[in-house]
């Protein structure tokens, strides 16, 4: 009998520890620079549909997660499952060092694809974009072209981010000199252009009037504009695309929970949340509210000026220095 006992409560124990096992292993760790107001709707609406899932997320800049995880790895343990931020270049670095898990979520067929090369490693969740940032009290008429910039009206005071500060920065030039040559910017210099710091910084620089335009981000632009912010946000037919990819860690423990919070992010309810905080959902059956005045995402990733992302990182040293001489006057 009292082996029997005995026995009867180490299978309980047994089976007590394997539930503590199963709902340890249901919780997620995500890595992102989204801003908290997307993320927070995003992981609740993930938790509605997956309660047994539980989402932590660190929400930082990108330059300052990649250095979180470089240090993880030293140590010998990344903590992150997956990673979503909008520095294209941080996942193929990642990829080829073998630090990515492939899985191309059954919701692919449904959404539009910025990457040539696409292979499962990383798959944009939104298509960011860049336009023009104007005030609107300082400026009537819209810009309609990269070259209007070079006009009397934003002389002095049309501003880009520092690309060494900036990747986004950093890729729009890049983007801009393929299209337009070295000559766009020498144009944008005699006009007396100015390098700014962040991206965020030379939007609050045009809402407030120290400048009259700027190369903005869209969510961010947008997000302004909600609050009162006197801006508006042109595009020309030359659409500068920032996509913002996310990716599983290789080995995680957490894999299919991973794959879960993927293949939610590319649903119809995620991409809806995406679209109402002002950037472009990777879906077309998703509704863009008017008020943000974006382009269609299919034709917008049919505008955007194409961009082969090995190139552009192998180049990187030498195109942000040779735009620093020219808006140094060197």
């Amino acid at each position: 009998m009292r082996s029997r006992i005995t026995a009867a409560i180490l299978g309980i124990s047994i089976l007590l520890g394997s539930v503590a096992h199963a709902a340890e292993a249901q919780k997620l760790i995500l890595y992102t620079s989204m801003k908290e107001s997307l993320i927070g709707a995003l992981t609740g609406g993930f938790n509605k549909i997956h309660p047994d899932i539980k989402v932590d997320y660190q929400s930082a800049g990108a330059g300052k997660l990649m250095a979180k995880l470089a240090a993880e790895r030293e140590s010998g343990k990344i903590l992150a499952d997956v990673l979503w931020t909008s520095e294209v270049p941080d996942f193929y670095n990642m990829k080829k060092e073998g630090l990515l898990e492939q899985y191309k979520s059954p919701a692919f067929a449904e959404v539009l694809n910025p990457f040539v090369d696409y292979d499962g490693h990383f798959t944009a969740i939104r298509l960011g974009t860049l336009g023009i940032a104007y005030n609107t009290k300082q400026i009537k008429a819209a810009p309609a072209q990269w070259a209007d910039l070079t006009k009397p009206e934003y002389n002095g005071a049309f501003g880009i981010a520092n690309p060494a500060l900036s990747g986004t920065a950093y890729m729009s030039i890049a983007l801009l000199q393929k299209q337009f040559g070295w000559e766009f910017f020498e144009a944008l210099k005699k006009n007396k252009a100015r390098m700014g710091k962040g991206s965020g910084q030379v939007i609050d620089d045009t809402a407030s009037g120290e400048l009259v335009a700027s190369l903005a981000v869209d969510y961010i632009t947008n997000d302004k504009i909600g609050k009162g912010a006197n801006l508006a946000l042109a595009y020309p037919p030359e659409i500068l695309m920032a996509p913002s990819p996310v990716a599983i860690i290789k080995n995680t423990p957490n894999l299919e929970a991973a794959k879960k919070f993927v293949d939610f992010l590319l649903s119809k309810e995620a991409q809806t949340i995406i679209a109402e905080e002002g950037t472009l959902p990777v879906r077309t059956d998703v509704e863009i509210p008017a008020k943000f005045k974006l382009p269609n995402p299919a034709e917008a990733l049919e505008r955007s000026i194409k961009i082969d992302y090995p190139e552009m990182m192998a180049s990187k040293e030498a195109t942000i220095k040779k735009f620093t001489d020219i808006m140094q006057g060197k």
